[in-house]
């Protein structure tokens, strides 16, 4: 790798135009500075973000780009005032790379929601270079935004807790949902769905899995631990389900309608819309006047709370589902993820692809 003081060149897979297409893509790993950790990336989740971000579909990607954002790997380098971690340590990074630290949001532990923030690829670090993603070999990362994998789960199972699991629990915790006895709803069986039902099971929610067709039900019920299964489509099932839940979260990074799943909730129950969604979404008011029910929504996770989600995880027994794939099968787990064809979550064997 290089010492720290000398730039170093790695081949990644990279989007080169918004056809999304990854391929072979050298270049140069910025220096390792004094608080910077040096981290051979062992493993790496694909995020459906990571598709918008590839295909332009938010119209602010920059080429040649090198997605991932759901990272562990092993500490190799330390920079001279780095204290929280040392090398042969297993170690994770997510979304972001960067923050102003000196806002509101900076300064109480909310980096996420810094509007200086800087994401993991796509985006331009402190010291001018573009930031890359995990679909590499290595990152250099400041160590504010590095955690630590707890000693005994898994890496390649901790992947995707760094972005659908901590997208889930940041919510449950800011609206005071992390305790038993909550009625919740999960909309959209995906990466982030499924992390919804075990975590909020692991919590110790009544879970309904809510769905536009049945044929989820049986992994949903037998595999994952719902309590119950809801067909949207079924005007029966809305009608019972009426006023029945204490929080939905909605999960689906695709338009859809609001107010079906509005109906569903109690009084003060809240929508956390989670997707990432380019379009406008639609409701009337009354519906939530009538109820004094809320649509917020909730980004990612701070520092702070995905190092206690991890915990969490190791702690419950909390684990992902996932499909373990190389590198060079990348652009086709990423058609097979916009087609939903994955169960529930790709998960990159960075370290044992060719490059």
């Amino acid at each position: 790798m290089g010492s720290l003081e000398n730039e170093r060149s790695v081949t990644g897979w990279a989007a080169k135009d918004p056809s999304g297409i990854l391929s072979p893509y050298t270049y140069t790993l910025r220096k390792t500075g004094p608080e910077d950790v040096c981290i051979k990336v062992l493993h790496c989740g694909i995020c459906h973000t990571d598709i918008h971000q590839t295909k332009n579909h938010l119209g602010m990607s920059n080429y040649p780009m090198v997605p991932g954002h759901e990272v562990v790997g092993e500490v190799e380098e330390v920079g001279s005032n780095v204290t929280k971690f040392r090398v042969g340590e297993a170690v994770g990074v997510g979304c972001l790379v960067g923050c102003c630290r000196s806002c509101e949001p900076c300064n109480s532990s909310k980096e996420q929601y810094c509007n200086k923030r800087i994401w993991s690829y796509n985006d331009i670090y402190d010291d001018g270079q573009p930031t890359q993603g995990g679909f590499a070999p290595a990152m250099v990362v400041h160590q504010q935004f590095v955690v630590r994998i707890p000693e005994g789960l898994a890496l390649e199972q901790a992947a995707p807790l760094l972005c659908a699991g901590v997208t889930v629990y940041s919510p449950l915790k800011h609206f005071g949902l992390i305790k038993s006895g909550v009625r919740g709803g999960i909309l959209g069986l995906g990466g982030v769905g499924h992390m919804g039902v075990k975590i909020a099971k692991a919590v110790g929610h009544h879970v309904t899995v809510i769905s536009s067709s049945d044929r989820k039900r049986e992994e949903a019920m037998e595999h994952l631990g719902a309590d119950e299964y809801l067909v949207s489509s079924d005007a029966t099932q809305m009608q019972v389900a009426t006023e029945s839940l204490d929080y939905i979260l909605d999960t689906i990074p695709v338009n859809h309608p609001l107010e079906p799943y509005i109906s569903l909730l109690k009084v003060d129950g809240k929508l956390i819309i989670t997707g990432v969604i380019s379009t406008p979404m639609q409701f009337i008011t009354p519906m939530l006047m009538l109820g004094r029910k809320s649509i917020t929504g909730s980004f990612i996770g701070s520092m702070e709370e995905t190092q206690e989600m991890l915990e969490f995880c190791k702690e419950k027994s909390v684990e992902s589902k996932i499909e373990i794939v190389k590198m060079d099968y990348v652009n086709t787990a990423i058609e097979r993820l916009e087609k939903n064809d994955v169960r529930y979550r790709f998960v990159v064997d960075v370290a044992g692809s060719k490059f």
